[in-house]
């Protein structure tokens, strides 16, 4: 209990400053959200007058006039309250904008997890029981090589190949927009099938964690206990993954939490070259049309989700590790 209120309190006191960097960073880009809209306002043939601007502000909850420490007040308050504001590019409470987006996120980001690090795992325990052959030559260069390509490139060149030219898979979209979004298997087969590519090019570039896990793994098989297994005849499966692979997972669940904010961030690059309308399309938008509120709510989901990661991944390893629990005692 000790340690979990010890681990809590830093959390909480990182997402203080989170949430204070979440308000300051929009407001150091160069534009303002009102200007913006008044801008494209202008453009449509709109009349602009002081009334309207007022009204404008009152809308959407911003004035330049305001002392920056009274819309940071106001800004603390709201995250409590759920009062999100309204995005000025969307013209939506921010909320609903980012509930539809986040369930096309978690959903690409969910499958992608799960996918790599299941696969970078098991691979990682493979290839090095098997070090020196073949094989362990061939999975870690492969690796090595697929996860430098940068994720600009390796989106564009799935694009490029399998969409573009090819025309095997959809350009954009997370599924037909012929179709109504139901619980049907049509439905379903349609973004599971838009899925494929943004997925893909997300699961190539996590392909770098065999290397990780193949050595955390080779660390541990040289240690007293693995040579004592074997010597008392214990079959080499169960000393591959009941002895070994457990504790050679420990570091991986840390780097997995660490992870999760490069994963999203790799997710906004993978959506916008994708056209897929998940968080990263939404904020892309957002931040061109200079939106506070939506960028502001953006920024505090991610924090959100990466501490709670983080804190998790805090839990499992002091569940996992006699160490850990030995250092309290």
């Amino acid at each position: 209990m000790r340690y979990a209120l010890t681990r809590l309190s830093f959390y909480i006191v990182a997402f203080i400053i989170a949430i204070a960097l979440n308000f300051f960073l929009p407001r150091m880009m160069p534009g303002d959200p009102i200007q913006s809209f008044i801008g494209r306002l202008v453009q449509n043939g709109g009349a602009v007058t002081p009334e309207t601007i007022a009204a404008i502000e009152a809308l959407y909850g911003y004035s330049s006039s305001t002392p920056l420490f009274q819309q940071f007040i106001g800004y603390v308050g709201s995250i409590f309250s759920g009062e999100w504001g309204v995005s000025t590019r969307f013209f939506q409470p921010v909320t609903d904008v980012l509930g539809r987006a986040s369930m096309w996120t978690l959903l690409l980001v969910g499958l992608n997890i799960l996918i790599s690090y299941t696969v970078t795992t098991f691979a990682g325990i493979y290839v090095a029981w098997k070090r020196g052959s073949k094989r362990d030559g061939i999975i870690t260069i492969a690796s090595v090589v697929i996860s430098s390509i940068p994720g600009v490139v390796m989106a564009l060149v799935l694009y490029f190949i399998f969409a573009s030219h090819l025309e095997w898979f959809p350009t954009g979209y997370a599924y037909d927009p012929k179709l109504d979004p139901e619980f049907s298997w049509e439905w379903i087969s349609s973004v599971l099938y838009h899925l494929i590519l943004p997925l893909s090019a997300m699961v190539l570039l996590g392909l770098g964690g065999v290397m990780g896990m193949r050595s955390n793994m080779i660390n541990q098989l040289g240690e007293d206990y693995i040579v004592m297994g074997w010597a008392k005849g214990v079959e080499d499966k169960k000393v591959m993954l009941s002895y070994g692979a457990r504790n050679a997972m420990l570091p991986m669940i840390t780097s997995f939490a660490m992870s999760i904010g490069m994963v999203f961030g790799g997710s906004l690059i993978i959506e916008i070259i994708f056209n897929y309308p998940g968080l990263g399309q939404v904020i892309f938008q957002a931040m061109m049309s200079r939106d506070y509120p939506l960028i502001q709510g953006y920024l505090l989901i991610m924090t959100i989700m990466v501490l709670t990661a983080n804190f998790v991944a805090d839990m499992l390893l002091f569940l996992l590790d006699p160490r850990l629990r030995g250092q309290l005692n």
